[in-house]
Formats: structure tokens, C-alpha cells, sequence
């Protein structure tokens, strides 16, 4: 058989983790063998878009074929275009599973007979009963029958049916005197809803006003070893946006049938005005770090300087080709007996100057802000004759990429070592960090696990990436412009343009999530990184994880949005993910 897939548009408020009406989907078989495409009543409001290969590369994905597609209740049809340039016979069957909530569906054409050589339009109908509440189950069996083989393909659908109060006489609507006390009450409800969210509101407004004055600094434990890179394959997802609707094929090694949910919108009323605002943009030129001398970037960092005879350094944690990264004790400055556990950044006697001016520069991109969930420098020695260090607050679990590796190592002895409901509260601080850089207009422009990490009490904090470069060189590519940049973490527009803001940072947070889920995977390991803008222009994306609940992955599928304006804030992001922690929560 020829190469097949399916193309499914989907709606989905991903923030209220529910649906919105009306979707669309496509089914064709390439190499102009024969086509089949089904087209539901409803577009999406929002553009969302997804698609799901069902057959290609003449193989079935049992995978596609057992998702079973939701119906918005209000959606009742689904037109299908289909022909073929062959002959090819088929036979039409539909499978209910509960017959009473879900009418017998129909279609307008025969239960069997030749597909059509040009293309033409059939309709199959699936409307509730309207007898019981209850979501009804619908199989659509396609067999086509070739001179060359067999193949049937079942069609899952799902749909939540509800039962009708009352019916309408000629068209119009009895109201009866419950049914208006009914909508009373809901009114009623609605407005004790309403004044108790804008309380809500407010007292929300002066938590956060509390929290953006919090100095976040922990003083803990022991450090983590490292682990070697995983190496496993990835599958990929392709998202087309309403400018690249059109199929592609994908010849990139390791591509697979894949699922996808691409959000254009992520839209919440309850969002305050300056969340909802356009993304601040930078543009930043090749080399600007580069541009600031070794004498300057000193001075920036002179008002924190302190003794270098304060530090002592204990044990190396990470090691690089010029950096590396200490277990250091801090001296109290008034008191010598007291001791603050630190991280001490660094380079190696060899390192040139313009590798020390970028660890200085880099390493002051969080410097002065106070989060919770922000890890800034604290202090820097500088002193003459001596290589620079760089001193932050100590976190006992380490790099938040090597602990999540070594806790991939360590599943198969202990699978309760750490819990999904833990993976999406890290999440949660690392969105809430950056909800904070994007309020105070902020462009991290590296958010990664690598710049994460994480202490013994699962607090993850943000940190900035000075030596990330170079401690984790296998995610750096250098693209012809000398330069090294986390291009599998890169938005389009910042891989083609170099344009920045708080949407890229979005896009990043998104691969960031998928790292969490994998535990520490690298993300797109397949593609050459040379191909990368070319590979997300044509609307591919990395595939849902193993285990990964779909609400979780349609989250991040947002954050990949080609167009920056579609993409949710962090705020929404923060509020979307406590609210699936919570639900969690609810089956623990």
C-alpha cells in the first residue's frame, strides 16, 4: 500500500483542560493512489491544529488507530473527501457502544460499492439521543479492498451525549416553570462566582506583590554526581499553522507516526491586562557578548566582590573543556565561625580572556532579582592574578538535568523514585520563576534543565548560563556563524531572525517540560541541527513522551506555536499546570 496518513484539526482549551467545539481531519494516501479526507460541520475558533498518521511508509500505526478522537457535543457531522485513481473497493460499517445515548450514525452514501475516481464528498451523521447522560463510543470501519491487498481501518470517536429536559413544539421552545427557576438560580450562582473571583483576584494581586520581594536563598546538603547522556530515539510531532496546512513528508531518520495537538490560542478572561499584552521583542546581534570587554564586565560586578580567603572549595561537581563548577564554603563576613554552603562557577588557568568576560557577562543576566524560584549570582572574586569565581546559593540535588538522568538510571531499581505529580510541581516553579522575568520584562533566552536546578526538598530554581556551553557542549551547535546556541530549544524566529522575548522563552519552556517528562532526554536528538529551522518551519515537533498524559502534552504543544503571539503566557501556563497537579493530587 501506498504511503498514508490522517490530519486531524482538533479545538482544545488546553487551559481549562477541556474542549471547544469543532475540528477537522484528513486522511489521504500519497503517490496519487486514492485519497480520503473527512471534514467536521465546525472549524476551529481558534486555529488549533493537530495531525495524526494513521499508515505511512506502507506501515499501520496501531498507535493512531487506537486514539480515540472526541466529537464536541454540538458537532453532529463529518464530511469525508475521498477518490482514488485505482480501482478500489470499499465496505462502510459503523460499531456503537452504547446504542442508547448515541443515535444509529448514518451516511449518504451506500454501505458498500467503488470509491470514486475524482474527488467527492460523503457525510456521515452522529447525533445524540438525547435519552441519558453518558459519552458515547463510535467505531467507523473502513475495509478497501485493492488487487493488491486488504486493508481495514477503524475509526474511533468519542462523544458526550446529554439528556434532553424538554422538547420543543414546532420549533420553539416550552419554558416551563422550573426550567426559569433553573436559569435564575444559575444567574444567582453565577454572580456569588463572580464577586467571589474578583476577591479572589485581589487578594491574589498582593500574594504575588509579597512573593516578587521574597530573596530566595537555600542553604542545604550534598551535591550530585553525573550521568552519561541518553541516547535513545525520538519521535517527532508536525504542527502546520494555517500558512502551512499542506502535507509533508518526512524523510528525517528516526521520524515516526505521530500525534499532534498545535495551540494557537491560549486565551484566559481572567488573565490581568498586562499578561495578555504583545511579547516585548529583542533582537539581539551575533557576538554582542563578545562586544563588552573583560575590564568592563569587572566593573558591572564590583559592588558584590568580596575576599577571595572567604571561599574554600571542596569538590568538583561538573567539569568542562575551561570551566568548571565547585562544592564551595562562603565565611561569614562578620562572624568567621558561620559558614554559607555555595556553588562556585570558574574557569581553568588556560581559559582566554573572551571565555572569562562571557562567564561574567552571562552570569549576571538574573543578578538583582529576588524570586523564589531565581537562582542569581550572590557574590564574585575578582581580584587581580586571580581567575574570577562566581558565587551562588548552594542546592543540594544539583544540575536539575543530571538529577533527572540519574533518576532515569535509577527507575528500574526504585519506580517510585520520583512521581509525575513531582515532574509537573517542578514545572510549576520553573513557569512561576519565569512569570517573574516576563513581569519584569526579562529575557532568559537559554531556559533549559541544564539551567535549572534543584535541592533536596524538590525546589527547582532558574539559573543563568554561564559555562553551560561549556559543561554541556552536546547541546550547543555552532551553525556557520561562530556562535554556539541551544538550537534544539530555539524558537523559529529565533533560529531565522535572532529575534527574542518572553515567547521564545515560552517556546523553551515547552522543550524544558519535555525534558522533565523524559528525564533528562535530549529533545529532536535525530535531526541535524543544521536542519532544525527548515524541520519546525515544516511544522514537525517532538512527539508526546511515554506516559505523558495528553492535557500534559497539549501544553506543551502550545508553547510551539510558530507564531509568538499565539503562544500562552507564563502566567497561564502557571495556572494551567496547578490545576492538572491538582487533579493529580486528586487520584494519589
Amino acid at each position: 500500500m501506498a504511503v498514508a496518513c490522517l490530519r486531524l484539526l482538533q479545538c482544545e482549551n488546553v487551559l481549562k483542560l477541556r474542549q471547544t467545539p469543532g475540528y477537522m481531519c484528513l486522511f489521504h494516501l500519497k503517490e496519487a493512489n486514492f485519497l480520503i479526507s473527512c471534514d467536521l460541520s465546525v472549524l476551529c475558533p481558534s486555529g488549533l491544529d493537530a495531525e495524526l498518521y494513521y499508515v505511512r511508509n506502507d506501515m499501520v500505526s496501531h498507535y493512531a488507530l487506537s486514539f480515540n478522537m472526541p466529537v464536541p457535543t454540538e458537532t453532529n457531522s463529518l464530511y469525508f473527501t475521498w477518490y482514488s485513481k485505482s480501482k478500489v473497493d470499499y465496505r462502510l460499517a459503523f460499531f456503537i457502544e452504547n446504542p442508547v445515548a448515541l443515535s444509529p450514525p448514518s451516511a449518504n452514501i451506500s454501505s458498500q460499492g467503488e470509491m470514486p475516481r475524482l474527488p467527492s464528498v460523503f457525510r456521515v451523521d452522529m447525533d445524540c439521543s438525547g435519552k441519558l447522560d453518558e459519552e458515547a463510543f463510535l467505531t467507523m470501519q473502513l475495509n478497501l479492498t485493492s488487487h493488491v491487498n486488504y486493508t481495514v481501518l477503524n475509526f474511533k470517536r468519542r462523544k458526550m451525549c446529554y439528556k434532553i429536559l424538554f422538547r420543543s413544539v414546532d420549533g420553539v421552545p416550552t419554558p416551563t416553570t422550573s426550567t426559569q427557576v433553573f436559569y435564575i438560580s444559575v444567574s444567582v450562582c453565577c454572580i456569588v462566582i463572580f464577586l467571589v473571583a474578583i476577591i479572589l483576584a485581589i487578594l491574589h494581586l498582593h500574594s504575588v506583590k509579597r512573593v516578587e520581594m521574597e530573596d530566595s536563598v537555600s542553604d542545604s546538603g550534598s551535591s550530585q554526581g553525573l550521568s552519561q547522556p541518553s541516547t535513545q530515539t525520538t519521535q517527532y510531532l508536525r504542527a502546520d499553522t494555517p500558512n502551512n496546512a499542506a502535507s509533508v513528508t518526512n524523510n528525517h531518520p528516526g521520524s515516526a507516526p505521530i500525534l499532534q495537538l498545535a495551540a494557537s490560542s491560549f486565551q484566559n478572561p481572567g488573565v490581568p491586562p498586562h499578561e495578555t499584552k504583545s511579547y516585548p521583542s529583542l533582537r539581539i546581534e551575533k557576538n554582542d557578548l563578545r562586544s563588552v570587554t573583560l575590564t568592563e564586565a569587572k566593573a558591572k560586578v564590583k559592588d558584590i566582590a568580596i575576599s577571595r580567603d572567604r571561599v574554600t572549595l571542596r569538590d568538583v561537581l561538573h567539569e568542562g573543556t575551561f570551566g568548571r563548577i565547585f562544592h564551595g564554603v562562603l565565611l561569614d563576613e562578620k562572624d568567621p565561625t558561620k559558614e554559607k554552603q555555595v556553588f562556585v562557577k570558574t574557569v581553568k588557568d588556560h581559559a582566554s580572556e573572551v571565555q572569562v568576560t562571557m562567564m561574567l557577562t552571562e552570569s549576571c543576566k538574573l543578578r538583582g532579582l529576588h524570586h523564589r524560584n531565581l537562582l542569581p549570582i550572590s557574590h564574585v572574586c575578582i581580584e587581580d592574578g586571580e581567575k574570577p569565581m562566581m558565587l551562588l546559593p548552594f542546592m543540594a540535588w544539583g544540575n536539575l538535568k543530571l538529577f533527572l538522568r540519574q533518576c532515569k538510571l535509577a527507575e528500574a531499581n526504585n519506580p517510585q523514585a520520583i512521581s509525575q505529580q513531582d515532574l509537573v510541581y517542578m514545572a510549576i516553579q520553573i513557569a512561576c520563576g519565569m512569570s517573574y522575568l516576563a513581569r519584569r520584562e526579562v529575557i532568559h533566552k537559554d531556559l533549559a534543565a541544564r539551567n535549572c536546578v534543584i535541592d533536596d526538598n524538590m525546589q527547582v530554581k532558574i539559573t543563568d548560563n554561564a559555562l553551560a556551553r561549556d559543561l554541556f557542549p552536546m547541546d550547543y551547535h555552532c551553525l556557520g556563524d561562530n556562535e554556539n546556541r541551544p538550537v534544539r530549544w530555539m524558537a523559529l524566529e529565533s533560529l531565522l531572525n535572532n529575534d527574542f522575548s518572553s515567547a521564545s522563552d515560552v517556546w523553551a519552556f515547552g522543550v524544558a517540560l519535555w525534558e522533565l517528562m523524559t528525564l533528562g532526554q535530549t529533545p529532536y536528538v535525530d535531526v541535524d541541527p543544521f536542519e532544525m529551522s527548515a524541520y519546525l518551519k515544516d511544522g514537525y515537533r517532538i512527539a508526546q513522551p511515554i506516559n505523558c498524559p495528553d492535557e500534559l502534552f497539549a501544553v506543551m504543544a502550545c508553547c510551539w506555536a510558530l507564531d509568538p503571539e499565539e503562544r500562552p503566557k507564563f502566567q497561564q501556563l502557571v495556572q494551567c499546570l496547578t490545576e492538572f497537579h491538582a487533579a493529580l493530587g486528586a487520584y494519589v
